[in-house]
């Protein structure tokens, strides 16, 4: 893809623009969005040009706004019904095959889409797993025998496992131990300085998991360059670096966005996708199943990934089983690749010889505990460190990274759970005990040792990921958190085999054998695994499955089932609802009302609404006053009233669309600022139009003002609009109306030069409601339809108008013990985010400690720089001597 390209790549949801509508509109809601039909497509049938209408000098939506859903699918379903009308039209039998032939090719486009954006997804993820396990493995040595062969591969066919002494071609970077630790933390600060470089200068959005966002996204929040090439080739790079410098992140959450980005790379060269915000959520909610799908090795816990977390309001049937194909396609493709040529496609091959037993579960309930204090635990103080990196180190990504894995580099090298890669520390945590075993698991003469190593590595660990997770990295959470809940569940089962073979005679241990053992502490391993995940992300059903397919442990449903509930009844009644990508939604000021929350608020629609509202009456506003309108108010739309004392609500109209209305007939009908404009139909309004007219012109003809439209219709198509009959009168080609004079458009008439008709940006059916709805209803309005705004109207007369970020601000307010006072409209914004709002410092308020904090990493850091200029000028006066 050209630099060009990458550089101006933007999500496809803001990339629908305006559209036309009439006042006579048959439809419940005006469609303002483009359908999104291939311009190549077969000659016969041709839908009517209006279902086409695009303007290419406007994007539909702007960075940080949110999409009207209602609008999307009323213009997909106009453009499905008048496709259908043709074809049943069509009198050839030759218009007739071709019109099959587009509705089958329009129809299997999807699958042509999903398939492809598959096998890409798995292609990508066999190129990240390889570029991860050689970047991990360099840090402790090379291979002598090809340098580009990571540790598996250089001891492929040795006996024993890659970490015995018995493969002689992998060679350590010193024979000496100080010198291997150096090498450790050198290539720790060079792969996340350059991890952290990339995205600071190329693509900031490359931070972080993304998972947030991209629920947001999929909900209808607009964020331009999130999904774009730039982020999806620096994430792709960026990921191994970040992984391989050892901090504690992981690359599930990011696989997820690398795996979106991808799916939005490729739909952007589809016309139907590209302009229709609607079937590219399908795609993002294929994509995130995707995801989950090769960084597991799950396809079925993918899909249930994408149904429990990412997916907002609704997942159709067809959006659950296009899901499912482009899972398995890109876990079939990561499977043919077979990048470690291992054969399986699950990451961690555990096989189980011994059940459990029903005592058992007194132990698997404490691990179900710990996974629900383990992720209230680390969401709270995480989002204390993100407000802290917030207020201090926002603009400083690239020292933050480096200090932070020279440090957990620093400290791990001396445990040997954490000087381990993540997943392979986890394969060797889930093994049943054998003869041989890393670190002398299994060995009972080092029980303390072990013991002291996992609750250490337990306790870094989770220290490590609350400040790693958020740095300016692409980094997860998913794998840490297992790796968490692994060593402490191996701990825990460690202890109760300690218990059994002490006390073999007590009644608790009836049920073992004796002389054969009894607990399997890689089983505990493995549920504390699956508790620590399902605590952080607050998942249930895919979390079971995922593990099933991630080990083929399938003796262990019903304890995983029994570890995963306990955690998830705990930590609803210890902490808030939603897992760490709806806390960092809530951290980020995003407008998105998530559907697990159903608060009560006792409260009418018209004690929080805008009262305030900027409206346009229908007649009596000049361009200029138009113009002094749109820059002295920042909101995104306006009502349409029938005049500003009535207050009859008439419509709504963007201000985007009309702001590129305006410009239009000033820059190309050479409209001055006193030109008239009216924003209601002639059919509708023209009489009173008519005498407004007859009074500056004595000579105008109110009857034949009546046979036609007495003012200039603003065309929005570049390449003209015929709307088809029944939907929206037909105006003049937008060739004529842009070269013509009134008069050249109908001699015969005496049109006023003087007027603009702005009707066809009009929303004429606005969704709205009555002040005394209960605000929870409006919520669920907003939830189940997804409009950008809803106006509040009584007996016709408009009240007010309210989004969500309306309720947003209300519920923060309510939850923060604050007086909700009324706002108008400047305050709202309509749909206008500034990202990273305030609410958060008032809930995670930085306190004095946090500044002492701050002040002595600052006195370091600047001591540092100190003696690093010291040494410096040291160096170079002997060099310059000599």
């Amino acid at each position: 893809m050209p630099d060009h390209e990458l550089e101006n790549e933007e999500i496809s949801l803001q990339d629908t623009r305006p559209r036309a509508t009439s006042f006579r509109s048959v439809t419940s809601f005006s469609s303002f969005l483009d359908d999104g039909r291939p311009h190549d497509v077969p000659p016969t049938p041709t839908l009517p040009p209006y279902l086409n209408t695009d303007i290419n000098e406007v994007r539909r939506y702007g960075d940080f706004t949110t999409i009207d859903w209602v609008q999307d699918a009323s213009r997909e379903h106009r453009r499905k019904l008048e496709k259908q009308k043709l074809q049943r039209g069509s009198s050839s039998r030759l218009g007739t095959v071709k019109g099959w032939l587009w509705h089958a090719y329009d129809a299997g486009q999807a699958w042509m889409v999903v398939s492809l954006i598959g096998a890409c997804i798995g292609l990508n993820a066999a190129c990240l797993n390889i570029l991860t396990e050689f970047l991990g493995d360099i840090k402790s040595g090379y291979c002598s025998r090809g340098w580009y062969l990571n540790k598996e591969f250089c001891c492929w066919g040795v006996a024993g496992d890659a970490e015995s002494e018995l493969c002689s071609d992998w060679t350590p970077w010193s024979n000496y131990f100080m010198f291997n630790y150096a090498f450790y933390i050198f290539f720790a600060i060079v792969f996340s300085s350059a991890s952290a470089y990339l995205v600071r200068h190329f693509a900031p959005y490359a931070a972080g998991s993304g998972i947030s966002e991209i629920k947001c996204i999929i909900g209808g929040f607009v964020m331009r360059g999130f999904l774009g090439g730039w982020t999806l080739l620096i994430k792709s790079i960026g990921l191994p670096l970040a992984i391989a410098s050892g901090l504690s992140v992981g690359k599930e959450g990011p696989s997820v966005h690398v795996a979106v980005c991808t799916g939005n790379v490729i739909s952007r060269l589809f016309e139907k996708y590209k302009r229709n915000a609607a079937k590219m959520r399908e795609i993002y909610s294929a994509c995130s199943a995707a995801g989950v799908a090769v960084a597991f090795g799950s396809p079925i816990g993918g899909v249930l990934f994408a149904l429990e977390e990412m997916t907002t309001n609704s997942f159709p049937l067809k959006g659950m089983w296009r899901s499912f194909v482009c899972a398995l396609i890109a876990t079939a493709v990561l499977s043919a690749m077979d990048p470690f040529r291992t054969g399986q496609l699950v990451m961690f091959q555990v096989t189980y010889d011994r059940d459990w037993h029903f005592f058992e579960i007194f132990f698997f309930v404490i691990l179900g505990i710990f996974g629900g204090l383990y992720g209230e635990f680390v969401m709270k103080w995480n989002l204390r460190a993100a407000t802290f990196r917030k207020k201090y180190l926002a603009n400083h990504g690239l020292a933050e990274a480096v200090t932070l894995a020279t440090m957990t580099a620093i400290i791990a090298y001396w445990n040997p759970f954490l000087r381990l890669d993540m997943t392979k520390s986890m394969e060797l945590l889930f093994q049943e005990c054998e003869e041989e075993s890393y670190d002398d698991m299994c060995d009972p003469n080092s029980r303390s040792s072990v013991l002291f190593s996992l609750i250490s590595a337990t306790i870094l660990r989770t220290l490590f990921v609350i400040i790693s997770y958020g740095c300016k990295v692409p980094a997860g959470i998913f794998v840490p958190s297992m790796a968490i809940g692994a060593t402490f569940g191996r701990f825990v089962g460690i202890l109760v085999a300690g218990l059994q073979s002490a006390f073999p005679e007590s009644a608790f241990f009836s049920a073992c054998k004796p002389d054969v053992p009894c607990i399997t502490p890689g089983t505990y391993a493995f549920l504390g695994a699956a508790a620590t995940l399902s605590g952080i992300m607050r998942i249930t059903v895919s979390v079971v499955v995922i593990m099933f397919e991630l080990t083929g442990a399938l003796t262990f449903i019903l304890p995983t089932m029994i570890v995963v509930g306990v955690t998830k009844v705990f930590s609803d009644n210890i902490g808030k609802v939603g897992g760490i990508a709806d806390r960092m939604i809530h951290f980020n000021g995003y407008p998105f009302l998530d559907s697990k929350e159903d608060p009560a608020f006792g409260v009418q629609v018209g004690k929080m609404m805008v009262r305030d509202v900027i409206s346009i009456p229908v007649r009596g506003m000049r361009l200029g006053e138009v113009e002094a309108m749109l820059t002295k108010h920042a909101v995104r739309g306006f009502p349409v009233v029938e005049s500003r004392e009535t207050r009859i609500l008439v419509g709504y109209i963007g201000r985007r669309e009309l702001n590129w209305a305006v410009q239009q007939a000033k820059q190309q009908l050479s409209f001055g600022p006193s030109t008239k404009c009216y924003f209601t139909t002639p059919d509708a309004q023209v009489s009173s139009i008519v005498s407004e007219e007859t009074s500056e012109d004595a000579n105008f003809s109110a009857q034949s003002a009546m046979s036609a439209p007495p003012m200039i219709p603003l065309s929005p198509s570049i390449a003209g609009i015929e709307e088809a009959e029944g939907f929206a009168r037909p105006p003049a080609k937008h060739g004529d109306l842009l070269t013509a004079t009134p008069q050249r458009q109908n001699p015969a008439l005496h049109v006023s030069p003087h007027s603009i008709d702005f009707s066809r940006y009009i929303d004429p059916s606005p969704l709205s409601i009555h002040p005394k709805l209960p605000l929870e209803t409006a919520m669920d309005i907003f939830k189940a339809l997804g409009p950008r705004v809803i106006l509040v109207q009584e007996r016709g007369r408009l009240e007010g108008l309210i989004s969500v970020k309306d309720i947003l601000k209300y519920e923060h307010a309510i939850h923060n013990g604050a007086g909700v006072a009324e706002h108008d409209s400047e305050d709202e914004g309509e749909g206008y985010v500034t990202r990273g709002t305030g609410r958060t410092e008032d809930t995670y308020p930085t306190t004095l400690i946090e500044d002492r904090v701050y002040e002595a990493l600052a006195g370091v850091g600047a001591s540092f720089r100190t003696r690093v200029q010291e040494y410096g000028g040291i160096v170079r006066e002997s060099l310059t001597r000599r």
